[in-house]
């Protein structure tokens, strides 16, 4: 199972978190560092979520179309 660290960006829908998980690395052939971004439609349940919070997310069996992955705890308010 994957565990990742992302941030939450969207509240909007239903039981529904987007999280925004940033990643660095190295480009190849000029050595310098890189981020790229990804968001992730992500299901929570009986956690209170708010905008800018700190989240760890796990993937999940899917539970709709988007949804691949579930919010497993707060980090960081």
């Amino acid at each position: 199972m994957k565990k990742i660290q992302g941030t939450v960006v969207s509240l909007k829908n239903t039981n529904t978190a987007t999280v925004k998980v940033t990643r660095r690395f190295q480009h190849p052939i000029f050595r310098k560092y890189i981020s790229r971004s990804k968001k992730y439609a992500c299901d929570y349940q009986d956690l209170k979520l708010e905008l800018g919070d700190l989240v760890e997310i796990v993937e999940t069996r899917p539970v709709s179309k988007t949804k691949h992955f579930k919010v497993t705890q707060v980090i960081k308010k």
